[in-house]
């Protein structure tokens, strides 16, 4: 078997294709988080703290500055406000899987089964029982 028809085996796989499609809607999903995240969540938390845009928050590790060829050399910044609204993003995303992870175990949850009967006792424990009540008489 050649490696190009392994290959094709491999990718027809129904668990392949399955993964191609998670990771499409995955990713439009993450966009769709970031959105929220970014345009929705944060803007009215930055209000309620005084108006502070979080994306724009960071700590200047060094300032902006003019060389001496009078080129302008930027600030470096670290920026601390961008890893916050990262982090809710990773909240908002963990909290959904959570939920359609939950209604799919829901889903598959096995009825409850009845309790099964006793099973049969073995012939020399039946054959016991005979003798104990023959001796009992």
């Amino acid at each position: 078997m050649g490696m190009m028809s392994e290959f094709r085996e491999f990718a027809m796989r129904g668990n392949v294709i399955d993964l191609a499609v998670g990771v499409v809607i995955g990713g439009a999903f993450g966009k769709i988080v970031s959105a929220l995240v970014d345009k929705v969540i944060m803007p009215p938390i930055g209000l309620l703290i005084g108006g502070v845009d979080f994306s724009k928050l960071a700590f200047t590790l060094k300032a902006a500055s003019v060389d001496a060829a009078g080129k302008e050399v930027p600030a470096v910044l670290l920026g601390y406000g961008e890893f916050i609204n990262a982090i809710l993003q990773f909240v908002v995303v963990a909290f959904a899987i959570f939920m359609v992870i939950k209604a799919i175990n829901k889903m598959h949850k096995p009825a409850e089964a009845a309790p099964a009967a006793p099973p049969e006792p073995a012939e020399d424990v039946l054959l016991l029982r005979e003798i104990r009540d023959a001796l009992k008489k």
